[in-house]
């Protein structure tokens, strides 16, 4: 017991650096920018990373089913810790972009592998409370990260973001090689390069054309993944083999994951818009009230293992779609006359359902295979909430900037709109109108997805049978 409480501090640390470092640049940008110029390409510092995190995501998974948790999770956390000290030591954006790639490599380990040895240490009576604590540790670093990004930025230098993963990183990495036991049967198999790099071009293609919307990317992206998924039929070691889509608890369980990213995505771009834009609070108090969706996230995910233990897994999902409903009405129910705490019991809600949805499509998924099978199943979980993030933002921008369009007579979006109200002027109340229509058109956007979920979740089956070997 004593040995699992290590790796599970390692576990969350190594948890907290991978989600930190998706926020945390986001304040360092004067300074970054003022030592090393090229505004234009800072973006893609925050997008190499996490595209390069998403691709290697199931990757990830696969070999560690091949090849044991321990050597994928320590290699993952040293690629991740070699683009901490490029990113630290960067003389240009390219090369911190290149770094921040590298980072992300890394990252995506983490992020899967990290859920495959909770699996593996708990039973499935606890396994609730693990995933509340990292649920948690997740959802909190990202909060926090632009804070710290900020403060170390100014009280020492936007390179101590990246260098103080170092130390941190190194011990996360001694206390789970100490202190985690596993025994891996050693066999010879072919790695899948074709298919990781089929898998690699079709969905940066796929999520850069969804960022952009551009039409050429999407095709690209489409038409890769459709020779993927030609391959992987006939490799000799599929990357992602067949079997899972033929599995319903798995498909419904990935579809579900996916809704859970499309959702998230509503409050986190948009509640702070509508905080900051139609209510007239300040940066802090906006943040503040999505973060009590990171309160329900957890909660909801801490006592989840009571229903999902006595009512299954697809009934708790369908508990937590249904208060994501409930959270989309209330907050498409907002005017600017409601106040930030009415705001922030919304998020609270969303967070709860998310937490009840998200849990029990990955606790599920885990559940129906065996030991050499959970890393991939737990890969494309966590792939697909990455994926269905990158879609719904999308669709939801869509949404948005459409309504905006519309209501001001031209070309328009939220950012523009955002600034629009930050200068003033006699033209800010009707700006500040049609962005509050555009919030309210997200929201029912999210009730609409929520409505999509219910099909995906009704996939698995009340009481699915393990899945053969």
């Amino acid at each position: 017991m004593k040995g699992r409480a290590a790796v599970s501090a390692g576990l969350m640390l190594a948890m907290a650096l991978a989600a930190v470092d998706g926020t945390i640049v986001a304040t360092a940008v004067p300074s970054i920018v003022r030592d090393l110029g090229s505004f234009s390409l800072f973006p893609w510092v925050i997008s190499g990373y996490m595209l390069s995190q998403a691709v290697c995501t199931p990757i990830y998974g696969r070999l560690s089913d091949l090849y044991g948790r321990k050597p994928m999770l320590a290699g993952g956390m040293a690629i991740f810790l070699l683009g901490s000290l490029l990113a630290g030591v960067a003389t240009s954006m390219p090369m911190l972009i290149a770094a921040r790639v590298v980072q992300g490599v890394g990252a995506g380990a983490i992020q899967s592998i990290v859920q495959v040895v909770a699996a593996d240490l708990y039973p499935l009576e606890e396994r609730g409370r693990i995933s509340g604590l990292l649920s948690s540790v997740w959802g909190v670093s990202a909060l926090i990260g632009p804070a710290v990004g900020g403060l170390l930025s100014e009280l020492v230098s936007w390179r101590a973001i990246f260098l103080l993963n170092l130390p941190l990183g190194a011990a996360a990495i001694i206390t789970i090689a100490v202190f985690l036991r596993e025994h891996v049967e050693r066999r010879e198999v072919r790695l899948d390069l074709l298919g990781s790099l089929l898998l690699a071009v079709g969905v940066v293609s796929l999520m850069l054309g969804l960022q952009e919307t551009t039409w050429w990317l999407l095709l690209l992206g489409v038409a890769v993944l459709t020779a993927f998924a030609w391959w992987e039929r006939r490799a000799a070691e599929p990357l992602i083999p067949p079997w899972v889509w033929r599995e319903r608890a798995l498909l419904g369980s990935f579809l579900g994951s996916a809704v859970v990213g499309m959702v998230l995505a509503g409050p986190t771009v948009y509640l702070p818009t509508f905080a900051q834009g139609v209510l007239g609070a300040g940066a802090v108090a906006a943040g503040f009230a999505l973060a009590v969706q990171s309160i329900g996230w957890p909660l909801s995910v801490t006592f989840s293992a009571r229903l999902y233990m006595r009512y299954g897994f697809r009934d708790t999902a369908l508990i937590g779609l249904f208060l994501i409903a409930v959270s989309a009405v209330l907050f498409s129910l907002m005017t600017g006359s409601s106040s930030l705490l009415y705001a922030g019991a919304c998020a609270f809600v969303n967070g709860a359902g998310l937490g009840l949805v998200s849990v029990s499509m990955l606790v599920g998924a885990q559940n129906q295979v065996g030991w050499d099978r959970r890393g991939v199943v737990t890969g494309g979980v966590v792939f697909f909430r990455v994926a269905g993030g990158a879609l719904g933002t999308a669709v939801l921008a869509t949404v948005a900037n459409a309504t905006l369009a519309g209501r001001l007579n031209g070309h328009a979006s939220v950012d523009s709109a955002a600034r629009a109200l930050r200068s003033g002027g006699p033209d800010a109340e009707p700006v500040r109108q049609a962005l509050s229509a555009a919030v309210h058109n997200v929201f029912l956007g999210m009730l609409a997805i929520a409505a999509l979920g219910l099909l995906a979740i009704l996939l698995v089956p009340r009481r699915p049978r393990p899945t053969p070997p």
